[in-house]
C-alpha cells in the first residue's frame, strides 16, 4: 500500500547511544556489565529506526560527522528497506552518550555529551539537502536539542523553509528553541512531556487529564495537535476538535527502561496518522509501541505481535476542547 505523505526526521544533534544493562548497580561498585549495545541514535533516528520496526518508511535527515558516518552506514544497513539515509555529512565527530539500566531495580541514568556538529556552514548546507526531499505531502519532525543556540536563527531558517514548501512540522524539543517555535506558529503536531509543558508555560501543572487540556488548549492558537507523554499514565492527545487520554492497562510484564519511550509514542501516532487511520487509534498505537520499548519487547516480537499483545485504555475527555475557554 503506498501513502501520500512521507515522514521525514530530522535530527541536528544525534548521538551514538552506549547502553549498558546490568542487574543491579550502586555508586562505588565494580560491576560486570551484562550487555552492551551500540546504536547510531538521537531523538530523530530512534523515531525513523521505531518507525522502521513497524514496517513502516522514513527518510532520516540531519547532520552526522563524517569521522563516523561510514560506521553509521553500516550499523543502520538492516534497515535500509525502510530507511532512506539522508544525513548530511559534516566536520567532526557524532557525540556519544552512555545510558546505565539497572534491571534489577527498574531504573535508569542518562549521561549526555554536547553536539558540536552545527555551524552556520554545516546548517546552510543541510537546509539544501533537506528542501531537495520535502514536499507538501512531508511530515517533517523535529526532534531532540536543536543545537547551540548561537544558531537557532539558522536552524529556524531551515524549519520555515520546510513548512513554506508545504511540509507539516511535527515538534519535539524543550527550552528556548521551542518557546522561539512556538512564536511562529504553524506547527501541525507538539510532543512534550508533562515537564516540559510545564516549562513551556512557565507554571506547574497537576498530571491529570483535566489540567493537562487546560494547560494544553493554550497553545492551539499555534499548535493543530499536542500530545503529552505522561509516562506510566500513558498519553494525552489535544486538538481543536477533540481530546483523548489514553493508558495501557496491561500488567504483565515490569518496565525495563524508559530510554526512547517518547520516540516510540511519537512513531506510532505517525503511523497510523499516515494510514489516515482515526485519532484515538493512532493514540493507541502510539501507546503500544512505547510500551512495547519500555518492556523490552521491541527487540522480541514483531509490531504485529505487540498490537495483538499490549491492552491500551482510551477515553474521551468529557469536555470538548473546542468550549473549553482560552487563555493566551
Amino acid at each position: 500500500m503506498k501513502y501520500k505523505e512521507s515522514i521525514i526526521t530530522v535530527g541536528l544533534s544525534p548521538c551514538w547511544d552506549h547502553l549498558c544493562l546490568m542487574d543491579g548497580v550502586d555508586w562505588q561498585e565494580h560491576k560486570l556489565i551484562d550487555q552492551q549495545i551500540t546504536l547510531p541514535a538521537g531523538k530523530a533516528l530512534n523515531v525513523s529506526r521505531a518507525l522502521a520496526w513497524m514496517k513502516t518508511p522514513s527518510t532520516a535527515a540531519g547532520l552526522w560527522g563524517k569521522d563516523d558516518y561510514p560506521q553509521m552506514i553500516r550499523d543502520l544497513a538492516e534497515l535500509k528497506r525502510f530507511i532512506k539515509i539522508r544525513f548530511t555529512k559534516v566536520e567532526g565527530s557524532t557525540r556519544r552518550n552512555i545510558n546505565i539500566i539497572d534491571t534489577r531495580n527498574q531504573r535508569d541514568m542518562h549521561l549526555r555529551s554536547t553536539s558540536d556538529l552545527s555551524s552556520e556552514k554545516s546548517l546552510k548546507k543541510l537546509r539544501t539537502d533537506l528542501l531537495k526531499c520535502v514536499n507538501k505531502n512531508s511530515i517533517c519532525v523535529f526532534a531532540g536539542s536543536l543545537g547551540n543556540s548561537r544558531y537557532l536563527p539558522e536552524v529556524l531558517n531551515i524549519i520555515k523553509s520546510c513548512r513554506d514548501k508545504g511540509a507539516m512540522l511535527a515538534i519535539d524539543t524543550s527550552g528556548s528553541a521551542l518557546r522561539t517555535l512556538l512564536k511562529e506558529g504553524g506547527i501541525w503536531l507538539l510532543k512534550p512531556n508533562v515537564q516540559e509543558l510545564q516549562e513551556l508555560l512557565g507554571e506547574p501543572i497537576k498530571d491529570t487529564s483535566q489540567s493537562l487540556v487546560q494547560a494544553g488548549i493554550r497553545l492551539l492558537d499555534r499548535v493543530d495537535n499536542i500530545l503529552i507523554s505522561r509516562g506510566e499514565n500513558g498519553a494525552l492527545l489535544i486538538t481543536n476538535d477533540c481530546c483523548y487520554q489514553a493508558q495501557c492497562i496491561d500488567t504483565s510484564h515490569k518496565p525495563i527502561s524508559t530510554v526512547g519511550c517518547g520516540d516510540f509514542l511519537l512513531a506510532g501516532f505517525l503511523m497510523d496518522y499516515r494510514r489516515k487511520v482515526d485519532m484515538p487509534q493512532a493514540l493507541k498505537s502510539g501507546i503500544q509501541a512505547a510500551t512495547a520499548r519500555t518492556w523490552g519487547l521491541v527487540d522480541k516480537k514483531s509490531w504485529t505481535k505487540v498490537q495483538k499483545k499490549i491492552k491500551v485504555s482510551i477515553e474521551k475527555i468529557d469536555n470538548p476542547v473546542k468550549n473549553l475557554p482560552k487563555t493566551h
